[in-house]
């Protein structure tokens, strides 16, 4: 498992930083307004600078613990990248999802 992130939960969604080799981005989980379609994320990720970096889904894990299964998507990646948003005993991790 790649840890690419650690997060703090705050009352509207998630603040941390996307971290590896060559990024180190301040970025934020922030939830959006339900929606009727199931396929609608519930989280929009954006930079410190408002731009939006991809999205996120509620999901429970085969032990009933809720996580956020995450795409990240950005011109410059060669694809999207695809990460899970874990509860840690210090926080939040995103763990990327080969």
């Amino acid at each position: 498992m790649a840890n690419i992130g650690t997060f703090t939960q705050t009352a509207t969604g998630y603040s941390g930083n996307i971290h590896s080799m060559t990024l180190n981005v301040p970025c934020t989980f922030e939830e959006v307004e339900s929606d009727d379609n199931d396929k609608a994320p519930d989280f929009r990720l954006v930079n410190d600078q408002g731009v939006d970096l991809g999205a996120a889904w509620r999901k429970t894990n085969k032990d009933d613990k809720p996580y956020l299964a995450v795409k990240l998507e950005d011109p410059t990646l060669p694809a999207p990248i695809y990460a899970n948003l874990v509860e840690q005993d210090d926080g939040h991790t995103l763990i990327w999802v080969r």
